[in-house]
């Protein structure tokens, strides 16, 4: 999720735990503990663009790292603290600030390496890493009960309800996407699609409004639900082409096998003089947000071919996406019109 959703949810489990005792003292903290594994993006830098990719939501999101940094702050702040309260709620506070952050992640698309040192990301698929229903109700509670002493009841009780809604609304992100991944056979059926696999995902900030990727052995199929509208959607035909990633020639080492993993096998590639472009078709596509101007996939690479050979990786600009985003359009098509 986004730095401020993290920070709120990091601030609030640690009102929870620490704030009789401490105060705002305790949701500060709290959204420090819920911002320290996001501090892996800095180290992009010094990795390859694909590798880059990869180590954000590797070890620092992981149950290892909060088991191992946990005590180590708790120590810290107890010693900062002159003792003033016990190592048992810094290393409560701190804990539970780490944990839950990749806990949350984990409802996204991109998902957390939650058991690093293996590879496998865990991801729910169910809610968008940037949704404001999500995010302000919670935020609201949370800047609410700084209001109120750290002794008085209502404090407790606003910050309850915060945290209550957020896994309230996680859950209804989940029954939805059931629901619908149920009915994706009926939808394909309709147009005489036998699709191998699907995957749903919610569309850019909402839970109202959903992306549906299938395929079969040739092409893939997208189509758009939002709970809003209950007429068949229209399925849109990507094809896969003939270019795929254990045929490409890669000069120095192979990236292959973590572009795989990395999208989950559902990409296209697509060539365009010494320029091949890889489109992770999982984060989905951008014509429903640019009202069709464009309509190509948001994530992705350019690699720059020489001799047949991959000799340089581009990271795909998302400037023109941007630059046609109608927020009507797409507030049109999250309500069902």
């Amino acid at each position: 999720m986004d730095s401020l959703t993290q920070i709120v949810l990091g601030g609030a489990v640690a009102e929870l735990v620490a704030g009789k005792k401490m105060g705002n003292k305790a949701i500060l903290w709290g959204a420090v503990a819920g911002t320290i594994p996001d501090l892996d993006v800095f180290l992009r830098a010094f990795y390859h663009p694909i590798d880059a990719a990869l180590i954000h939501r590797g070890f620092s999101h992981s149950l290892l790292f909060s088991f191992l940094f946990s005590p180590i702050l708790a120590w810290l702040f107890f010693k900062l603290y002159r003792k003033k309260y016990t190592y048992k709620l810094w290393l409560h506070l701190f804990f539970l600030g780490l944990i839950t952050h990749p806990m949350l992640d984990m409802f996204t698309n991109y998902g957390t390496q939650f058991f690093w040192p293996l590879d496998t990301r865990i991801t729910f698929n169910t809610v968008f890493v940037i949704d404001p229903l999500y995010t302000l109700p919670f935020l609201t509670c949370l800047v609410c009960a700084l209001f109120f002493k750290r002794d008085n009841p209502k404090r407790y009780k606003i910050n309850l309800i915060g945290l209550v809604y957020s896994c309230v609304y996680l859950m209804w992100g989940v029954v939805i996407k059931l629901i619908l991944l149920s009915q994706t056979d009926e939808v394909f059926s309709k147009e005489n699609i036998q699709a191998n696999r699907a995957m749903i995902t919610p569309m850019p900030l909402t839970s109202f409004y959903w992306y549906t990727l299938g395929e079969d052995d040739s092409t893939y199929y997208v189509y758009y639900s939002s709970i809003f509208n209950s007429e068949n959607p229209v399925i849109e035909r990507i094809p896969k082409g003939k270019l795929r990633l254990e045929n490409i020639r890669w000069k120095g080492e192979n990236y292959s096998p973590k572009l795989s993993l990395m999208s989950n096998e559902y990409y296209v590639l697509r060539q365009k003089n010494d320029t091949l472009s890889y489109y992770d078709l999982r984060f989905g596509l951008s014509g429903k947000i640019t009202a069709e101007k464009t309509n190509h996939a948001v994530m992705g690479y350019n690699f720059i071919m020489k001799k047949n050979e991959v000799d340089m990786v581009k990271p795909m600009n998302r400037g023109e996406t941007m630059k046609y985003v109608d927020l009507h359009y797409y507030l049109r098509k999250v309500i069902g019109h």
